[in-house]
């Protein structure tokens, strides 16, 4: 199966862009305020795959930010999601961010793979890079503009759920737990 795979962060106080028909200039949503008592993150990161044979997302928020062992805990994901339902390779395609490139989650792909081998059963990963600094190449960046959209909400801020459940609704898949920090 061949997947495009990026991270995301959604914001819960800027606003995305918007477009608009409108005589009397650009149509802009103005940024929701900070709340002073905390009131959870103010951004959330995603994991995400967007599979070139259904055209479905495959979407994992976790707690804090994309590194190498989450990376790992999401290839793991995927990959036993993939091999349930009969796949045999992931062709990843993704970018030169430093969690994938790292020599750890290098080293996870080559012993995923070969315990793929040996069990004779499971899912391996095939990495295809794309050229640095050259994201327009992946066809989830697109995907991720267009979720950011739809599911805003323009006269309040959003709660973390709220923005994990509105994604997962907008791209037609289960909202799974969130992948845990890891630990030091």
């Amino acid at each position: 199966m061949l997947g495009f795979q990026d991270e995301c962060w959604w914001t819960r106080l800027a606003q995305p862009d918007l477009f608009a028909w409108t005589t009397s200039g650009p149509l802009r949503l103005g940024g929701n305020a900070r709340d002073p008592k905390g009131g959870g993150p103010e951004a959330l990161a995603c994991y995400g795959v967007l599979r070139a044979d259904t055209g479905g997302m495959m979407l994992r928020f976790c707690d804090g930010r994309p590194v190498s062992a989450t990376t790992e805990a999401f290839l793991g994901w995927v990959c036993e999601v993939l091999a349930t339902e009969g796949k045999a390779v992931l062709a990843l395609v993704w970018d030169n961010a430093a969690w994938h490139v790292s020599r750890r989650v290098r080293r996870w792909i080559e012993a995923h793979n070969r315990r793929v081998r040996r069990a004779k059963a499971g899912c391996r990963i095939r990495v295809c890079g794309l050229p640095v600094k050259a994201p327009w190449l992946n066809p989830i960046e697109p995907k991720w503009v267009h979720g950011k959209r739809a599911i805003v909400e323009p006269d309040r801020k959003l709660t973390a759920a709220e923005v994990r459940q509105r994604a997962c609704n907008y791209y037609g898949c289960t909202l799974h737990p969130t992948l845990p920090k890891p630990q030091p």
